[in-house]
């Protein structure tokens, strides 16, 4: 993990807590590092659901990032509303959705905005919405290669392709294939496993391109596998959390040049015991979706969590009277993509202290639309 000095805030005691800390020099150093890894910005598209901050968007745009992938129409917006060039929903929408994503197009007319299909009944519902306003939506094949999510097996892939071809309100653009299956500790089993279920899609996408008379773009990989599809070089690679980084990808992955730089700041409320101590750090504040241990603390590595609840989290440590009642701890989640979405706002630090807050715009479902 990193130093102990670092994180550190001379003015922590004017922050309440629980809170999300961001640090803008660290989230810049990520980003210029994401971009080294491949010979062109242009073959990243980086997904939004673990920042959901415009400011951090307009930080990769500052980097020369014009594509980008989003979960949600909320953050579909977000990047719209900070001038995205190219914007895809990785989400097949449905219901509602489609009027909402369609929508988007027409308030924000400089962003491209396109989504993925992975059958024809959905195509088809996107394409009679899209037709009967004038437009004629971008759309990628989504590919199930492993995940068993969402998607279409490859070679189910070409009938779905000739049918949706036919849709007057879609245009096939390209295909999305997500590996998030492939989380392998070892480097060298991710890369083996990155290549075997990548195998079938240049063949497919070969088959499109003569199909269709066009050439298809592919997007692929998420942040385990990003430095497999970085090296390919016909590949937009999608990681997201590299731009706060986490202890589980830490752990996962000690090779990659990433650091955190997203924290939460929590401290003691209460000592239980002679070994245990009480933080304001609950399942409100920190995800939960990981087992035991779910934070690391920076300034009190020997803290093991034991139990979560609510608003609290209880830490076994050596001796609960080193640790005062409002002592501070410096967190780094071991998930931070969900931990990110607790928040409202984040605290931004530039240099050493807290100089302001990020909103955490797209945590809602719904801004506008």
């Amino acid at each position: 993990m990193d130093s102990l000095e670092w994180y550190l805030l001379p003015n922590a005691d004017e922050i309440d807590s629980p809170a999300l800390v961001v640090y803008k020099d660290r989230v810049v150093r990520n980003i210029r590092a994401c971009v080294v890894k491949v010979s062109s910005p242009s073959l990243l598209r980086p997904h939004v659901k673990t920042n959901k901050m415009a400011e951090v968007c307009s930080l990769m745009l500052a980097e020369g990032i014009t594509k980008f992938k989003c979960a949600t129409i909320a953050e579909g917006e977000m990047l719209g509303s900070v001038g995205a060039p190219d914007v895809l929903l990785a989400y097949q929408p449905v219901g509602p959705k489609i009027g909402r994503l369609l929508e988007l197009q027409h308030q924000f007319p400089a962003t491209v905005y396109s989504c993925i299909v992975d059958s024809f009944s959905a195509a088809q519902q996107i394409s009679e919405a899209a037709y009967a306003v004038s437009l004629r939506l971008p759309v990628f094949i989504d590919l199930n290669v492993g995940m068993n999510r969402t998607g279409i097996v490859p070679s189910q892939a070409v009938s779905l392709v000739k049918g949706i071809s036919l849709l007057p309100g879609l245009r096939i653009i390209g295909v999305h294939a997500y590996d998030g299956h492939i989380a392998d500790d070892d480097v060298l089993i991710r890369t083996k496993r990155s290549e075997d279920v990548f195998r079938e899609v240049p063949e497919l996408v070969h088959e499109m391109n003569e199909l269709l008379n066009t050439t298809m773009i592919i997007v692929a990989g998420g942040s385990p596998t990003f430095s497999y599809y970085a090296k390919r070089g016909d590949v937009q690679c999608s990681p997201g959390t590299f731009v706060f980084w986490d202890a589980s990808y830490s752990r996962m992955m000690p090779e990659e040049p990433f650091e955190a730089a997203a924290l939460v700041l929590t401290r003691v409320i209460s000592t239980v015991d002679h070994e245990r101590i009480c933080l304001d750090l609950g399942h409100k504040s920190l995800s939960a979706d990981y087992p035991q241990p779910r934070v690391y603390f920076l300034n009190a590595p020997e803290a093991l969590p034991l139990s979560h609840s609510e608003e609290h989290l209880v830490v076994k440590v050596a001796d609960s009277s080193k640790y005062a009642v409002g002592e501070l701890f410096y967190g780094v989640p071991q998930h931070i993509c969900p931990t990110v979405a607790l928040y409202e706002r984040a605290i931004v630090v530039d240099g050493n202290n807290a100089v302001g807050e990020w909103s955490v715009t797209a945590r809602d479902k719904k801004l506008k639309w």
